[in-house]
């Protein structure tokens, strides 16, 4: 089981780069069970469409 440190780790690398099949089943698992990384999860998304839109496409 992955800890809050690890999801959050392996939230912000999907970000950047396909996850395998273990990291994601372990994520998917971790988010089943923790509200805290639920949000953060959310959150990470809201922050990146907002991103997106002000500046004008997902250019790093």
């Amino acid at each position: 089981m992955l800890s809050c440190r690890e999801a959050t780790e392996l939230m912000s690398q999907e970000q950047d780069r396909p996850l395998g099949l273990a990291e994601r089943l372990g994520l998917r698992l971790h988010m089943l069970i923790c509200s805290a990384c639920s949000n953060y999860r959310r959150q990470m998304r809201v922050l990146r469409a907002a991103c997106r839109r002000f500046g004008g496409g997902d250019t790093p």
